[in-house]
Order: structure tokens, then sequence, then C-alpha cells
């Protein structure tokens, strides 16, 4: 499995942030990620998509905020003190995304991914680039520039 933006080789480390989303443990690449914040309540947005809090006022910035759980068919996140809003860059945007807590900053080597395994017709695993196995359990390395789609950013730009 090539990995986009990337050598083929294998050894070459992979910067990660991982974070809990409900019972399961995430991650994404460090370089999509421009700073991770404390949760804070948001604006709501009459008749946004479902997955979408609200918006935040981000240094001047007015940005979106998805509820990282929702958005991936896990059910409605309830913040509390330990959640966190992972601030990324998508298709030249800027979204904010809830999740329940950051647990780590993680160097793996491309070597440890392993492909997500076939599950139903109905589950979209392009937007995972795989599966790596930690100490800590099995970790769902999520492709952003796939999770959100360029359709959906534009819908929640207008």
């Amino acid at each position: 499995m090539a990995l986009p933006n990337t050598t083929n080789d294998a050894n070459e480390p992979l910067e990660l942030i991982a974070f809990r989303v409900g019972d399961q443990e995430f991650c994404m690449r460090t370089t999509s990620i421009r700073e991770i914040r404390g949760w804070s309540p948001v604006t709501p947005i009459p008749q946004a998509p479902y997955d979408v809090l609200g918006v935040i006022n981000l240094r001047g910035s007015v940005i979106p905020i998805v509820d990282l759980s929702h958005k991936l068919g896990m059910g409605p996140t309830a913040s509390n003190d330990r959640s966190a809003i992972i601030v990324g860059e998508v298709h030249d945007m800027v979204v904010g995304m809830l999740v329940d807590r950051v647990s780590d900053i993680l160097t793996v080597p491309a070597s440890s991914l392993q492909p997500v395994p076939e599950l139903t017709t109905s589950f979209d695993k392009s937007i995972a680039e795989g599966i790596i196995a930690a100490e800590s359990g099995m970790i769902c390395f999520l492709n952003l520039q796939r999770l959100f789609r360029g359709k959906e950013l534009d819908e929640l730009a207008a």
C-alpha cells in the first residue's frame, strides 16, 4: 500500500497525532494539523450539516467545528473538560474537529501500517490509510482529505 506524499521506504517514519473518539483510538498526520485547542463553546449555524456543531472565532477567522464522532458514524459527542478541538487544514480550508481527548504524538515506521480489513459494502474504508497495532491497542489512521470531501467543505464555506 503506497502512502500519499511519501516514498515507498517502509522504514520512513510517520509523524502522527493520536486521539480518542468514544472508546476508539484514531490518528492523523501531524502535517495536516495547525493546532490543538481546549474545548470552547461554539456558535450554532442554522441548517448546518448534521455533524457540524457550529463555528468559533480563531484569531479573527471564523472556522466550522465538526463533531468527529458524528462524522465517523459513531453518534454525537458530549463535550467535557477533557474534550479538544484539533484544528486542521483540509482542501485549503481550516476546520476544527471535536475529539474526546488528544492522547499522544507518535512516530512510527510506515511498515507498521496494516491495511484496513474488508468489512461490509457500506463501510467506506477509503477514509482510513490503515491500522496501526500499538502497545495500547489498535489505532485507525485517518486520511483527512478523504474524510472531508471537497463538496462537503464547499457547503460549509457557503
